[in-house]
Formats: structure tokens, sequence, C-alpha cells
């Protein structure tokens, strides 16, 4: 089980909570339904105080259950929670002051916005005055002043998410913890939210906890990700490294696209090692798992770190012939998929809009990329 990384290049909160103890700490956290199959495993996790924490998975990867746990809606079979160095494993949910954003919004039809902001402060015993105050300033706060008065069905889903982030904000929460929020929405508005939300966390400085399952989600909002898998964390990271060092095979192949290059290990040391292809042809890369000479391998490169010519002569690193097999374009770049020989699948290059020449389907080119951003997984 991994746990917390010291960042490389983190942004301000996550380094300024890097140096306080955590603000939740999961120690040995199992799940288990049916008494045999684990959810969720010896789940070993600090939340730093005020950063943007995303979790991140499949589904059935044990994310949600996690947050479940940590919202107090679930109870963890084994193992404990603390929140600021006291135990909440037993703490009912609406004694853990967190707010919660879910998918659906969850907000009350019959109620105005306004009302539906007011709701955790109505229960709390907040007074009135002191809740339209409060009121006000969480609408301004996600750009919904004026709206007060009107119904959620007179709303966008955009505004309606905005008032259920209000609503989690507005009694000032330790934590907030948002369960795939923008899932229902379209993607242009989507990633404008991620925006929002971003700015917003900054802004606040509150610590934010949230699951989704789109990498592009997590890597666009988080200081770190944690990503899950059968009930484990494989990696836990700032979002750089998550992508530009994946720890082993399945992050590798989750976050973000590779070309994946199938071969034999044939020399190895500490950190480098050499590859033999199925056609023979050799590679060299970092050995992030130590692999063995002999064992069977993954070659992993991301599609920008490859260049392509159309000759051999004059370049270093890996150097492998291939044929254009298509060129799709994307909007925003292209991308050219290359025949890189037997036993492979087919190799991705991405290509600016602006490449001069760009090579038709049948073309032969050769595909370029460095040996430390070449990363090998057994």
């Amino acid at each position: 089980m991994l746990t917390s990384q010291p960042p490389v290049a983190p942004a301000a909160t996550a380094s300024a909570a890097a140096d306080a103890a955590p603000l939740v700490r999961f120690r040995g956290v199992q799940k288990t339904y049916d008494g045999v199959h684990l959810v969720v495993r010896a789940l070993d996790l600090d939340i730093r105080r005020g950063e943007f924490l995303t979790l991140l998975g499949p589904s059935g990867s044990g994310k949600t259950t996690t947050l479940m746990m940590l919202a107090g809606f679930e109870t963890p079979t084994a193992g404990e929670i603390v929140l600021d160095g006291r135990p909440i494993t037993r703490t009912p949910p609406h004694k853990r002051h967190f707010g919660m954003v879910f998918q659906n919004y969850a907000l009350f039809p019959h109620m105005s916005v306004g009302k539906n902001v007011a709701y955790p402060l109505t229960v709390r015993g907040v007074s009135q005055v002191e809740q339209a105050t409060r009121v006000a300033r969480a609408l301004d706060m996600v750009r919904l002043t004026g709206m007060a008065d009107r119904l959620p069905s007179q709303l966008s889903g955009g505004q309606q998410q905005r008032v259920a982030l209000a609503r989690a904000l507005v009694f000032e929460p330790q934590l907030v913890l948002m369960d795939e929020p923008l899932g229902a929405l379209d993607k242009q508005l989507r990633e404008h939210m991620q925006i929002e939300l971003k700015e917003l966390h900054r802004q606040l400085g509150v610590t934010f906890v949230y699951v989704t399952h789109d990498q592009g989600e997590a890597l666009t909002m988080s200081d770190r990700v944690a990503v899950f898998n059968d009930g484990e964390i494989q990696q836990i990271d700032v979002v750089d490294r998550m992508y530009e060092a994946p720890s082993n095979r399945f992050v590798a192949g989750f976050i973000g696209d590779s070309t994946v290059l199938k071969g034999t290990v044939r020399a190895a040391d500490d950190e480098r090692c050499g590859i033999v292809l199925v056609d023979g042809r050799v590679i060299a890369g970092v050995n992030v798992n130590q692999a063995p000479v002999g064992a069977a391998v993954d070659a992993c490169i991301r599609p920008e770190r490859i260049v392509l010519h159309a000759q051999a002569a004059g370049h270093r690193g890996n150097l492998l012939q291939a044929t254009v097999s298509g060129v799709i374009y994307f909007g925003d770049h292209l991308r050219l998929l290359c025949d890189v020989g037997e036993g492979q699948a087919p190799a991705t290059v991405k290509l600016p809009l602006a490449t001069p020449v760009v090579p038709r389907t049948g073309d032969a080119v050769w595909l370029e990329f460095p040996p430390e951003f070449t990363r090998v997984y057994r």
C-alpha cells in the first residue's frame, strides 16, 4: 500500500498543508458488504489540510465507498478514521461538519434556492438574520446573486450544481466531499465548472475531497490524485508526477494515453533496462518495477513524447521504423496511428495542427522517443 509522498511542484495550498499534521487519516480501513469480498482493502491514506484531493478509479474500485465512509454514510468493517486527531469512525454524518455535493444535486424541489442553501443553517439553529447574511455570501461565491427566490426547476443544470455547492459551503465546513458532481453536465459546461471549482478552492482554502472516474477532470483540478483499483490505492501523487511517472502498469494505462510496446528484458540495472521487442528490435527505458532479465514487460510512452521523422539518420534515443496506418482529426491536434510491427498494438503520435507536412496512410516514418520517458513495467 502506497502512502503520501512529498510533492514535486505542488500548488500553494498543498505546499502549506504538507508541513502540518494531516486533517484526516485512514488507518487500516477495510470495508466488506458480504463478509467475504473486500470493497476497500487495508486503506492507509492521509488527507492534507487545504488540499484538493481526488479519488480516481474505475467503477467498483473502492473510491466512492471510501468517500462514503469519510462522510459517515458507510461504516468501516475494520480500521480507524481520524479527523484532526479525533477518531470519527462511529460519529454520525450530521456531527462530522462536512459539506457534501452529489451528482444528482439532491436539492429540495419545493424550496427556493435561498431556502435550499439555508437548510444546513436551519438544522443547526442559526438565527434568521445570520442565515440571510451567510446565504447571500454563499450565493455570491458561486455567482448566483439575485436568484435566491427561484425554484430549482427554473435553473439550468450548471446553476443547480452551484446551488448544491453553495449549500455545502454555507456552514463553513472543515471538509467538502464531492461524489462525481459534474457527471450529469455536458462536456463544455463540465469543463467550465472544473475551472470554477478549482478557483473556488484556491480562494477558500477549504479541504476538498472529490470522487471521479474521469482522468482529465482529476488532472485539471487536483493538487493530488489517489488512483484506486480493486479496493486499493495504486498510487497517490501530485498531478504532474502521476502523469509523467506512473508507479505501475495499471496507473500508466488508466491515466492518459500511452503507446505500449511488448517485449522481454535483456539487460537491467537498478534504474534502466534494455528490452527486446517481439520482432527482435531493441529499445531502452526506465525499469520502474525492477524487472529482471528474461521478464516479459510493457514499455509505455506518452504520445506527446514521440517525435516523428521521415528518415532515421541523425537522431538519438529509441528509434523505431513504422508505417502510418491512420490519421485522426481531434480538433486541437492530429493523432497518427502507426504500425510498429509484429505483435504490437498501433503506436500513437500527437501532431499539432500547424504541422507543415502530415504523413499519409501507408507512409514509412521513424518514431523517436527518449529512454527517460519510456517506462517499463512487469
